[in-house]
């Protein structure tokens, strides 16, 4: 019964219906009226049931007359996005954007983005992986993503293509009320190894052994950077977290930056980079986002936040603007990358 069924009736059922009548239907479709009342009728034969009360004027739709319109509507707009899926295929739009996003990279910057894809290519379907350390490679490796943005520092990236994208600057801090906020600095290691140091932890085996920016022998570990941060707001011990971060929290005095003598007060930064499998690159929807990413991220190091070294007040002033030496300087620490050491596990 239901194979003599076809697209172009449930368009003329759903076109009836919205105006009201088979003349004006046919005005809408730019047919004859006689060729709107034989598809109606082919319809409630493919079918076996009546859809329209025809004792007055003009045609109304009865009770499964009403149920249909709702599913002939359901289909047509499936049928649409089938067809605008295969034209994005035919246009070198993947079927699906798939990406594996390292936890530290911007999510307003992110959204932003996506947000802006989603206008460009309405009917792409997009699933995102937010990961931390090795498990975004882990999700590429897997082919659960075609597309990640992560740090290459932690696994190496052995047998993938990888591009430049940008550097997340990182700064060492503590709450206000935590005895490490008192401390005179610069902070010594010695006086570091003394406090909790909440640290980050990998969800993979990919960085297994790294150890990078651990320098307490207390520590705490944690998968994700939102809990990290609601442990350090509430004292539990002291942690590098992105800028980003922790800007307006340090700006609002529930942070507190250290000064840590080994770094002589500079951010370091973690590279974040654009990675794929090897003859694999992303398609036209991969390319569109990852172009809009670079416009919205900074142009170069010089124009990331960076926060001046705490003094002794609480609150944090506005960076005053650097003369050309200071901000010569400003650039090549926020290029700066941590050594990655192997022995323990996570990132601190």
């Amino acid at each position: 019964m239901l194979d003599r069924l076809t697209l172009d009736q449930l368009r003329v059922l759903v076109a009836v219906a919205e105006t009201g009548s088979f003349s004006a239907a046919a005005r809408r479709l730019g047919r004859v009226q006689s060729a709107i009342s034989q598809t109606v009728q082919s319809l409630e034969s493919a079918l076996g049931i009546t859809l329209f009360e025809r004792a007055g004027k003009t045609p109304r739709l009865n009770d499964a007359g009403r149920v249909m319109l709702d599913g002939a509507r359901h289909l047509l707009r499936g049928a649409d996005t089938l067809r605008a899926q295969a034209e994005s295929i035919a246009a070198d739009v993947e079927p699906e954007l798939t990406l594996a996003i390292d936890s530290i990279f911007p999510n307003a910057v992110l959204m932003a983005s996506l947000k802006a894809l989603s206008a460009a290519h309405p009917c792409l379907p997009v699933t995102l992986y937010t990961e931390g350390l090795g498990a975004a490679e882990q999700r590429l490796r897997d082919g659960a993503a075609r597309l990640g943005i992560y740090s290459p520092v932690a696994t190496g990236v052995r047998g993938l293509e990888t591009e430049y994208l940008a550097a997340i600057p990182f700064v060492p801090v503590v709450a206000a009320d935590h005895p490490l906020a008192a401390a005179p600095g610069p902070l010594a290691r010695d006086v570091l190894e003394r406090h909790v140091q909440l640290i980050l932890t990998d969800r993979s085996t990919l960085s297994a052994g790294m150890s990078g920016g651990i320098v307490s022998t207390r520590i705490w570990r944690f998968v994700d950077l939102g809990s990290r941060l609601d442990y350090l707001l509430a004292g539990f011990g002291w942690g590098n977290m992105p800028l980003h971060l922790v800007a307006e929290h340090i700006a609002a005095g529930r942070l507190r930056r250290l000064d840590l003598k080994e770094n002589n007060g500079r951010l370091v930064s973690l590279p974040i980079h654009i990675v794929h499998e090897r003859g694999r690159p992303p398609g036209r929807a991969g390319r569109w986002l990852l172009d809009d990413l670079r416009q919205r991220l900074p142009r170069d190091d010089s124009d990331a936040i960076l926060l001046p070294r705490q003094e002794t007040s609480d609150t944090v002033a506005p960076a005053a603007p650097s003369r050309p030496s200071e901000k010569k300087r400003d650039r090549e620490s926020a290029q700066a990358v941590s050594p990655v050491q192997r022995s323990g596990r996570g990132l601190g």
